[in-house]
């Protein structure tokens, strides 16, 4: 069995390297895919160049260049390939319409980042815990 990667699609390098550098201390052994625009994404989830294996979580924050999150979220939501991947929308967002539409467009999760690593560190490790050991994920399609 492989180990799928988790896809963060996270356009802030500091963002970037913060999640990183906590999965490592974390010590998930997924590897990370990391795109930096929506319109990359959905290439990445359902372009020509798609390797076809769909990763095992995505990350997503919401603001995005190109196609934001919330507007990949509908599509990931409306495709029969993608609608059942879990999404966790890890965002600094703290607006109630964003979280709201989050849920509304299915998202699994919204995780307001941390702004202390130790903080952020704990809840990529419960996170991965959760959606990568403890969750049982749908049946392939």
């Amino acid at each position: 069995m492989t180990i799928r990667p988790i896809l963060l699609i996270e356009d802030n390098p500091s963002d970037v390297d913060l999640t990183k550098r906590a999965f490592e201390k974390s010590r998930i052994s997924n590897p990370l895919v990391v795109l930096e625009d929506g319109q990359d994404a959905l290439d990445y989830l359902f372009g020509n160049g798609s390797s076809g294996e769909l990763p095992a979580l995505i990350l997503l924050d919401i603001k995005l260049p190109r196609v934001n999150g919330l507007e990949l979220l509908r599509k990931i939501r409306a495709d029969a390939r993608t609608r059942r991947l879990p999404v966790v929308i890890l965002t600094s967002s703290r607006e109630e319409q964003d979280v709201g539409e989050s849920y509304d467009l299915g998202a699994n999760s919204y995780i307001r980042k941390p702004v202390d690593f130790s903080q952020f560190t704990h809840s990529l490790e419960q996170l991965g815990l959760y959606w990568l050991v403890l969750n049982e994920p749908p049946p392939a399609r």
